[in-house]
């Protein structure tokens, strides 16, 4: 574990994605703790990340929570449904700040609400089984139904929200959670609430729609009210900053945002042999 002084009430809260999806989670941070300040980081030069390996997410996610760790955040959320279905609980053990991730805050809210669950994610948190066995856990009863969309997040990244082909690519991947009659839908990448529009025109209105993001900032809540962090004072805007290039992203996150922020670019070391991730012994 990398140790660090305890940090004060005044410093902000890491949040970090491949790219811009996470933006729904600092917006959602913004609605619940207005008063939190946040650090965004967008590992743009090296998404989606839907397709790397659990190796390279665990590297990746180490090589965040470090420079952050460094630039004195309080805490850090994993605007990543990837990184958080391989990689939680092993930086969990790793670092001194609180990890906080989207898979059991969302996977709760899905149990509590829905019976029959479809989620839409990326291929590796399909993959993994994380949410599968998270809503198991909470209700053994629940069924659940997972859908891989890989070409979500590169669309997404491109703004491409209103195009014929993202309408033709999400018909096809709900296709088999309309068939499967689905009243619960899980956002299982922070990216896809950019898609509710064209959603809204394939599901009925009875299917609920869950985004991870409400429940995730309602967990760091009650963990900085435990550990007696939370923000007494006005927070400070935003800082975000990019391993890719800063004009293209705060294009890209300008309508999102509904201003243009200011971007700083950070290098991020290339993955040039895999992380052994520790697993538990026999």
């Amino acid at each position: 574990m990398v140790l660090q002084p305890a940090p004060s009430r005044h410093a902000p809260i890491g949040i970090f994605d491949s790219g811009i999806g996470g933006l729904t989670v600092l917006r959602e941070l913004g609605r619940q703790l207005p008063q939190e300040s946040a650090l965004y980081f967008g590992d743009t030069a090296r998404l989606p990340y839907g397709d790397r390996t659990p190796e390279e997410i665990l590297a990746f996610g180490r090589e965040i929570i470090g420079w952050m760790m460094d630039q004195g955040v309080k805490m850090v959320m994993m605007a990543c449904n990837t990184s958080s279905a391989l990689v939680l609980e092993q930086v969990q053990q790793e670092f001194s700040v609180p990890v906080l991730g989207l898979i059991c805050p969302g996977a709760r809210a899905a149990a509590q609400n829905g019976r029959r669950v479809g989620v839409i994610a990326t291929a590796a948190t399909v993959a993994s089984n994380a949410y599968r066995q998270a809503i198991l856990e909470v209700d053994a009863t629940t069924q659940v139904w997972q859908v891989a969309c890989p070409e979500f997040v590169p669309l997404i990244e491109q703004d491409r929200l209103g195009d014929h082909r993202t309408r033709a690519v999400a018909a096809k991947y709900l296709q088999p959670l309309v068939a499967a009659q689905i009243d619960t839908l899980v956002y299982g990448c922070t990216h896809y609430p950019y898609l509710e529009p064209v959603f809204k025109t394939l599901l009925s209105d009875a299917v609920q729609r869950i985004d991870p993001a409400v429940s995730l900032v309602a967990a760091a809540a009650q963990e900085l009210e435990m550990l007696d962090l939370k923000n007494t004072a006005p927070g400070r805007a935003p800082q975000f900053f990019v391993s890719g290039s800063p004009r293209q992203f705060a294009q890209r996150s300008k309508g999102w945002l509904g201003y243009e922020p200011v971007v700083q670019p950070v290098k991020v070391a290339r993955v040039n042999s895999p992380v052994p991730i520790a697993r538990p012994l026999a």
